[in-house]
């Protein structure tokens, strides 16, 4: 299981910050990602998936304008603004045929996200310069590790707040706050 350690933090000038990655970062590709968000409805269940299943219907012009579905769980931890995540992805053929599988096996939907920008890579780090319906504008700066051993989270979070500082943003605007606790606080 790859673990994931990421920060997000609140962009106020997107188009400058867009061609300062531009400079600086590799471009892989524009996307438009919509999330769906499934819970367990029995009694106790909840514990089981206690972020729920995402999935996640994504075009990117990296690949034709293809849609592609994915599904996701995970176990998420936040440590200092950053988040820790232990996830498992999955492809889905068809994402109304699951969806149907899920309200069958007990689940239901509930509040879910739109976002739209564009991706860089970094050495090492993933950028997406992010547009969050409702919620403006965000930059998440993401490493990939095969382990979560604490010298590796140490040096995974020194490289991101140096990135972050690098791009000319500053710790204050981290946002430790996941986009649907946001999205709920509207």
């Amino acid at each position: 299981m790859s673990t994931e350690i990421e920060l997000k933090a609140h962009i106020y000038d997107s188009e400058t910050l867009r061609l300062l990655l531009m400079e600086k970062a590799e471009y892989l590709g524009a996307f438009e990602k919509e999330d769906s968000y499934w819970y367990p409805q029995l009694e106790g269940a909840q514990d089981l998936l206690p972020y729920g299943l995402r999935i996640r219907k994504e075009k990117c012009t990296s690949s034709d304008g293809e849609i592609s579905v994915i599904a996701t769980y995970k176990r998420k931890e936040i440590l200092d603004g950053l988040e820790i995540n232990n996830e498992r992805e999955f492809k889905v053929t068809s994402a109304s045929d699951f969806e149907g599988f899920l309200n069958l096996a007990g689940m239901a939907p509930k509040k879910g996200k739109r976002k739209r920008g564009w991706a860089f890579s970094y050495k090492g780090i993933t950028a997406e310069l992010t547009e969050v319906e409702s919620l403006g504008w965000f930059i998440e700066l993401e490493i990939i590790t095969d382990n979560k051993k604490p010298e590796t989270l140490a040096e995974s979070r020194k490289q991101l707040l140096e990135f972050l500082e690098d791009l000319g943003i500053e710790r204050k605007a981290i946002e430790s706050r996941s986009y649907l606790q946001m999205l709920h606080a509207l």
